[in-house]
């Protein structure tokens, strides 16, 4: 993984300095709240509903367990004891006092981890697919060129006051786990004949106005990349909508001018970029790529996995729904759960961030990943290894069986911390997942992805959910529309709007309703959900949703 270089460490301490006299500033009233805001929201700092909330950066999801300790040490010694862990592979604190952020940005320095461009109209976190490095499917490790985008961008003296935030997402193999389709640039690692380039979309995100990203260029050649992106983030800057923050994305400018204008643009600006380029950045990214290199994998019989997939149902559960083919014989990816029935999505405590810092350098090569889905990866665990760690995740609480059921269920902080949310989230997490446990139906109903956002900025990428949850706000009412067939991977679709909303109390019973028709109709226990939607459409699950609750109206 990455290594800092004395000028990363030089920068960063530079920045935090500067940041600590703003504070400093701030405390003794030199500078007003509408001052501060700008030069705070640079440094990750947000003010949220309740208190002040930092936002770390995790540069594509990737962690050693070192950076995975020191987030539990700002856990434990200037928050509440967790941290939470966001669709944009970042940890949030939401409790910080003021006086300390500073100390805390020092403390993340000395691990080579930042809060930078976590917030602003700038290019944001760049993510990664959280199975890079490891997947058996992939064509080539993403996280160079993350890490490449991430050096061009950050600072960029170009790009630091945009129409509104940037979000870029890279994935390394053709089944997309990084919902390339749903950022405003996505890139995907391809390789033509012996050549390893680029396929770039554009005009993708959710929000208000959902829309899947449109391709742009079919293969930027390696030498080509941070040219033709800085050509796309150029164009946009110049056209992008600066009148209306609502549709100042880049998905409005590429409606509004159409995908075939913005390709023209973005190559007659791709000549001047490139010529400006000269192949200054293709020396960095060889430089990055090296300290990429895969680790010493070892070579060892697994008849301890074997024996213990046979002989404990636990583990084997566990095993079947949270393990992964790895490219390496031997070994798996282990997905670990942040999802306990009942507990916040995405939430973990600093004792539980300590004992995955633990596993992963005692079993897992010292890398640890945070997946956009809120959970926890350990890319490189060798199958023998791995009934030892599933004991200790046991005992810490980390062991649900449940990664791409109905209770792994992403969803946003909504009204219990944001300043934004209309409706909360937390909680309706909570009782779902609750509730699907005390049916003992899970497992029976296999791969379901319910995405919860408490508001339209869809933080929670309810859009891109099997099912999903958006909370709003109807004259002071909690009140949850229902999309279904959504699908975040390389077949990406927003999904269909059911009908009218739910209460607070009601919503649950609708998921209820809306998987019991899925049951009754699948065809096979092997046909999905979001296989059964795409077969049977719309109708089925709006009658369940609706008919029943009238019904049920009318008995009352």
């Amino acid at each position: 993984m990455y290594r800092y270089t004395d000028f990363d460490t030089a920068f960063l301490a530079e920045r935090n300095r500067q940041f600590r006299a703003q504070v400093e500033r701030r405390i003794s009233g030199a500078l007003t709240e509408d001052e501060f805001k700008p030069l705070r929201l640079m440094n990750g700092l947000y003010l949220q509903l309740h208190a002040y909330m930092l936002r770390v950066a995790i540069p594509y999801g990737t962690l050693s367990s070192a950076q995975m300790r020191q987030l539990a040490l700002l856990a434990e010694k200037w928050d509440k004891g967790y941290g939470h862990f966001t669709t944009r592979q970042n940890i949030q604190y939401n409790w910080p006092k003021l006086t300390d952020v500073p100390d805390m940005l020092d403390a993340l320095a000395e691990v080579g981890l930042h809060a930078i461009q976590t917030s602003g109209n700038t290019i944001r976190n760049v993510t990664a697919d959280h199975f890079a490095g490891a997947a058996a499917d992939e064509v080539a490790d993403p996280r160079p060129v993350a890490e490449l985008l991430r050096q061009w961008s950050t600072d960029h003296p170009e790009f630091q006051f945009l129409p509104r935030k940037f979000k870029i997402a890279v994935t390394g193999a053709p089944n997309d786990r990084a919902v390339i389709k749903a950022h405003d640039i996505g890139i995907e690692v391809v390789r033509r004949g012996d050549e390893i380039g680029y396929r770039i979309l554009v005009g993708g995100g959710l929000g208000r106005t959902p829309m899947i990203g449109k391709e742009i260029a079919a293969f930027v050649p390696q030498a080509d990349l941070l040219p033709y992106v800085e050509a796309v983030v150029s164009v946009w800057n110049l056209l992008g909508r600066r009148d209306n923050k609502y549709k100042a994305r880049i998905k409005i400018t590429v409606h509004e001018h159409g995908i075939d204008e913005i390709r023209r643009l973005v190559e007659d600006r791709f000549v001047e970029t490139r010529a400006a380029f000269n192949g200054a950045d293709l020396e960095i990214f060889d430089h990055i790529r090296a300290q990429f290199a895969p680790p010493a994998f070892r070579n060892a019989p697994d008849d301890v996995y074997d024996a213990a997939y046979a002989t404990d149902p636990v583990f084997r559960a566990w095993a079947d729904t949270n393990l992964t083919a790895h490219k390496v014989p031997g070994y798996a990816i282990a997905q670990i759960s942040l999802k306990a029935h009942g507990e916040t999505p995405g939430d973990a405590s600093a004792e539980q961030m300590r004992v995955l810092a633990d596993l992963a350098e005692r079993f897992g090569h010292d890398e640890l990943r945070i997946s956009h889905e809120q959970n926890v990866v350990l890319p490189h665990v060798h199958r023998s290894d791995l009934p030892k760690m599933h004991k200790i995740l046991k005992a810490h609480g980390l062991a649900t069986a449940n990664i791409g059921r109905i209770s792994d269920i992403i969803a946003c902080p909504g009204m219990d911390y944001c300043a934004l949310a209309t409706a909360r989230s937390i909680p309706i997490a909570q009782k779902i997942a609750t509730r699907f446990d005390e049916l003992k139906t899970e497992a029976d109903i296999g791969e379901l992805k319910i995405k919860i956002s408490g508001c339209i900025n869809a933080c929670g990428h309810h859009h891109v959910g099997h099912i999903g949850i958006l909370g709003l706000d109807r004259g002071g009412v909690e009140t949850y529309q229902i999309t279904l067939g959504g699908d975040a991977t390389q077949d990406a679709a927003l999904g269909d709007r059911t009908g009218p909303g739910f209460s607070y109390e009601d919503i649950v019973p609708a998921i209820e309703r809306i998987v019991g028709a899925y049951l009754e109709q699948r065809e096979s226990p092997e046909e999905t959900f979001l296989q059964a939607y795409r077969r049977l459409g719309m109708a089925p699950f709006k009658a369940a949703l609706y008919d029943t609750a009238d019904a049920q109206s009318e008995a009352a």
